[in-house]
């Protein structure tokens, strides 16, 4: 089965601008990215590239420089390569509808080195034993970060993501929300979203206040 057909079945091209993707030889340097991604509920997506596609994992906390925190990762169908660079709306009705832009994106590579063998092979064998180790090297994201599957028998797809104690680590409050664009349409939409299900409470508060109009 191609590692892209779970993707191509959850979307409707004629209505959503995402790339269709094909699998994608690896370059010099293997690709990540972290999109922040308003949908039913505000994420973030960290992305691997590994096998010519992007290995994906949904962050409801987004990522951490603080060694301390564990966030939940749960992992995802495999997204194209092209996926990378993808920002804008996904159109209402539309699988993920809502908005899409990048975080945080740079290279990265195996934590583990083995003579003779290339990071991605290191990488696929770490990936199917449920601990991935890598090296990031982003424009937020950098140094030691470990991706651990989680032993549980009703979520066979959540992780950990978790960072490594180095000097790029932090020891004070990490929020990947501090380190949003200015004028971001994510934000935006979130704070539309907030509005939207406030304004019948409002209404109603209103209505309980005698005289009030």
């Amino acid at each position: 089965m191609s590692p892209l057909k779970k993707y191509k079945e959850k979307r409707n091209f004629s209505s959503t601008s995402e790339p269709k993707g094909k699998i994608s030889k690896a370059g010099k340097a293997l690709r990540f990215v972290v999109q922040r991604h308003a949908a039913s509920r505000l994420h973030y997506d960290f992305r691997l590239e590994m096998e010519g596609v992007l290995k994906s994992w949904a962050v409801p906390k987004g990522p951490s420089l603080n060694p301390a925190d564990k966030r939940l990762a749960m992992m995802v169908e495999d997204h194209p390569f092209d996926y990378r660079t993808f920002e804008g709306t996904i159109p209402a009705g539309n699988y993920g509808a809502g908005e899409v832009e990048i975080w945080d994106e740079g290279t990265y590579e195996a934590l583990e080195q083995a003579p003779r063998k290339k990071d991605e092979t290191i990488l696929i064998k770490e990936l199917k034993a449920g601990s991935i180790k890598i090296v990031m090297h982003g424009k937020k994201l950098k140094g030691e970060f470990a991706l651990v599957k989680m032993k549980t028998e009703d979520a066979d797809n959540a992780w950990l993501l978790i960072k490594h104690k180095d000097t790029h680590a932090v020891t004070t409050k990490y929020n990947a929300e501090d380190f949003t664009r200015k004028n971001s349409k994510v934000t935006k939409a979130v704070a539309a979203k907030k509005a939207r299900k406030s304004a019948p409470k409002k209404a109603a508060a209103k209505k309980k206040i005698p005289g009030l109009k």
